[in-house]
């Protein structure tokens, strides 16, 4: 269940390559469309909050059916939501849906940006969400990214107020409405100035109005446009192509079912002039906008002319026989002026070569990890399946070139060398990730970085002449392997250290006033090349010498205690240099993996440590039953606390099996994921009954996620309620419950330290048969005392919450541990 995470790489091998599992190819309707948009100089840019916050039917039909270089900025990366599939949070989450993004974009034809901002929770002003981020550095984000793109629409998908019901949902349009006029003020941000972009200042701003339940911001006056409508080069509509693209944000829940026929889209106009016909009313989109007409003997009518008739004479049967105009047209745009529309169609220009020739470039590897100082064998494969005229072809990697001896029609030619890895190549990481963040948001020191979905990938080049002229196309380096039930797969490929460490459990509970014994983590250390090439580490580690490569093993005495009091002597005799001594413990790192089917694999590293959390905690009763829900780290929390965690399933869940808990807990959004939880309830029920104790976390009931049974023994109702401010004060209603004091006494520094929120989905319409143990509220609303209920149940109890102990726990927030021991405290007999 444990999946993990790293650093991914990417960019575009133009579209041709992509980070799904196996490339993508393309039919020759889909070569069409691409031609086509050759004839098309428009952009547009839509911006909003979160991924899953895009129009994918707006994107969708600006890609394909209007041909515009369309994208999508999302300020955040989905970090500080909950996550369905698994039990990834934080910045592990954010990877995820940032890989979702990007599948979803592969799809409707979009491009992905993102700002700095770090999604820190659902938070219900603008105010905290621009002063969590830091105002001014998340909006030159989205100046530079306007600047680079150079969208000729700017497009919002919320409004700047509080209709569009979330902090950071109306804060992302209030920056897109200062953006739009800062890109265009060369006064505003001017140090971009210097890093190759000019400013910006595009047509107009418009809103993307909308009719969610309730929330109807759409009105006749405003402009609107049919995007429903049929692609028969795509064989589908774009309400169809926009279900499959939504349908990638999977750790949201969000799989939609296709839309056909008639779909309108409604604008409100924020800045510049309102649209009447189009969407790019008053903008050149032809290629007299661009510096071509300055170019000596060239016309804008010979480059629009020249790729008219490559369009007419496209034959879907035979593309290759296209591939010579696009040659002639891709040489006589390299005679014009540089200009940004130029750059963008000599990039499409290449692809579409690539596609309409059939050529096939590859460089693959047997390994997913190219290790630092290790040699690493990569195999170039080029195939010219469609007969073009291809020569001199060669393929580099770090600056050493390899030749092709000859190359045949429709025959693979390939060279297969072994290539050495530097031992100061930097490993890979997720370029967001390499400096410390702050609190809301990432800090990123390259200006070229800011704005990109990810790094990108380690690349091979290819360079050959086709019909006689010189091209270079830079192709990512991808671990192929077979597996037996998926078939053939391709995924990103890393540089690694030569010693990764595993330590778990990274975090540690000690008892100060408890004999119990803490569980102390072990450190599994993996080489990733033989011993004999280790020598850095043989201090920390020992003699690894004898070692193989892929081999781990295990020692108990680490030395990574960074929150210890005490340090390993034996590291100590070794090493008697501070500066030293921390240097080769930060050189220590652990490796974490997340493993999809619908992404590529993620992988990233941080330095190999254990924290130690030192709490005066008291638990009672030693064995809990634990019912997963959508995923969280809960059972390793219990674990941590003294528990003996079993996992239950349906199956597990009978009278006789329950009786040897103490305890039972179900996972967070237990009652959503598992529908068979209706068919346990009775049971459950008998069990509080008969002495047991019964905790569930929260649920979600809205319309992507509804209740169909009960949860409890009375009635209650769950809602979209929340406090989100993490240091709200929190009322002790019953402050002489055993809620409250057995096994240990809760006060209010109990609440002190907690992250990102209080609690979420609450509930209200509460029986009178509960106890309401705490109350609290976020500023300037009304107190909130629907988070903790409990409910005596013949000689058990029921607890349901809505306090967030799947962040604080792993997070090692002290009076979370306190407080969820009470709430599995059996109560006294009476």
């Amino acid at each position: 269940m444990r999946k993990t995470l790293l650093l991914l790489l990417f960019t575009v091998y133009y579209s041709i390559f992509t980070y799904a599992q196996t490339p993508k190819t393309y039919t020759s309707s889909e070569i069409l469309l691409q031609l086509k948009k050759l004839d098309v100089l428009g952009s547009v840019l839509y911006i909003a909050a979160h991924p899953d916050d895009e129009n994918t039917r707006l994107l969708a039909y600006l890609a394909n059916e209007k041909l515009y270089r369309t994208g999508y900025l999302s300020l955040t990366r989905g970090d500080g939501g909950q996550n369905l599939i698994g039990d990834e949070q934080g910045v592990d989450l954010g990877l995820i849906r940032t890989q979702e993004l990007l599948a979803a974009r592969r799809i409707d034809g979009a491009e992905q940006f993102f700002s700095r901002a770090y999604d820190f929770g659902f938070c219900k002003s603008s105010d905290e969400a621009l002063k969590t981020w830091g105002h001014d550095k998340i909006l030159s984000d989205v100046v530079w990214v306007i600047r680079k793109f150079k969208p000729d629409v700017i497009i919002t998908r919320f409004p700047p107020d509080t209709r569009a019901g979330h902090g950071h949902h109306a804060a992302s349009a209030i920056l897109a409405r200062e953006a739009f006029d800062a890109a265009a003020d060369p006064a505003k941000f001017p140090e971009q100035l210097k890093q190759g972009v000019t400013v910006w200042q595009a047509k107009r701003l418009l809103w993307n109005t909308y009719n969610f339940g309730n929330n109807n911001t759409q009105s006749e006056d405003q402009f609107k446009l049919d995007c429903g409508i049929y692609n028969p080069l795509l064989g589908k509509s774009y309400g169809e192509i926009a279900a499959v693209s939504r349908s990638q944000h999977k750790s949201q829940g969000f799989g939609v079912p296709a839309q056909r026929g008639a779909s309108l889209e409604y604008f409100s106009t924020t800045a510049g002039d309102k649209p009447v016909n189009d969407l790019l009313d008053g903008i050149n989109t032809a290629w007299s906008r661009t510096t071509v007409n300055d170019a000596p003997e060239i016309a804008v009518d010979t480059v629009e002319k020249a790729v008219k008739n490559i369009i007419t004479d496209f034959s879907a049967e035979h593309p290759e026989r296209s591939t010579p105009a696009l040659v002639r047209l891709y040489k006589l745009l390299l005679q014009t002026p540089n200009d940004y529309w130029r750059e963008q169609k000599l990039a499409a220009i290449k692809n579409l070569i690539v596609q309409c020739s059939g050529l096939f470039l590859e460089a693959t590897t047997s390994t997913q990890y190219a290790v630092q100082g290790d040699s690493l064998k990569i195999n170039f494969s080029l195939n010219d399946r469609l007969g073009v005229t291809i020569q001199n072809a060669n393929a580099s990697f770090k600056g050493v070139t390899y030749s092709f001896d000859s190359i045949k029609n429709d025959l693979a030619s390939t060279i297969n060398k072994t290539i050495f890895i530097k031992t100061d190549e930097k490993p890979t990481q997720p370029y967001w990730l390499v400096d410390p963040m702050e609190k809301g948001s990432f800090n990123v020191s390259d200006q070229q970085l800011i704005g990109k979905a990810e790094n990108d990938p380690i690349s091979a080049t290819f360079d050959m002449k086709i019909e006689g002229t010189e091209f270079e196309f830079d192709v990512p380096v991808k671990y192929k392997y077979t597996d037996p039930v998926k078939g053939e797969l391709y995924q990103p490929i890393y540089i690694t250290p030569d010693l990764i460490v595993n330590v778990q459990p990274s975090l540690v509970i000690t008892f100060p006033n408890d004999k119990r014994k803490s569980n102390e983590p072990v450190c599994t250390y993996k080489l990733m090349t033989d011993g004999k090439n280790i020598i850095a580490h043989d201090i920390c580690c020992g003699d690894l010498s004898g070692l193989k490569k892929g081999e781990t093993f295990v020692r108990n005495n680490t030395v990574f205690d960074y929150d210890a009091t005490k340090v390993s002597e034996e590291f100590k005799k070794g090493i008697q240099n501070d500066t030293l001594y921390r240097a080769l413990q930060e050189a220590m790192l652990s490796l974490h993996e997340i493993n999809y089917d619908h992404i590529p694999s993620i992988k990233y590293y941080s330095v190999a440590r254990k924290r130690y959390l030192v709490v005066d905690l008291k638990v009672v009763g030693k064995t809990i039953g634990y019912i997963p829900g959508a995923g969280d780290k809960v059972p390793q929390a219990l674990e941590q606390m003294g528990y003996r965690v079993t996992i239950l399933k349906q199956a597990d869940i009978t009278g006789v099996n329950l009786k040897q808990f103490d305890a039972v807990v179900t996972g967070v959004r237990a009652y959503n994921v598992n529908e068979w939880m209706s068919n346990v309830y009775d049971t459950l029920m008998q069990y509080v009954k008969d002495g047991g104790v019964f905790l569930v976390q929260y649920n979600v009931n809205n319309g992507l996620s509804s209740l169909k049974t009960k949860i409890g023994p009375y009635p209650f109702t769950v809602v979209n309620k929340r406090v989100t401010d993490e240091t709200a004060k929190v009322n002790l209603l019953l402050p002489s419950d055993a809620a409250l004091n057995y096994p240990n006494k809760i006060t209010g520094k109990d609440f002190d330290g907690w992250i990102q929120e209080r609690s979420i989905y609450d509930v209200e319409n509460i029986d009178s048969s509960y106890k309401r143990i705490i109350s609290m509220k976020d500023p300037g609303e009304e107190e909130q005392d629907g988070s903790l209920l409990i409910a005596d149940y013949g000689k058990g109890k029921f607890v349901y919450t809505g306090l967030v102990f799947f962040r604080e726990l792993p997070a090692g927030v002290p009076g979370a541990y306190r407080l969820f021991a009470n709430l599995l405290a059996k109560p006294k007999a009476k």
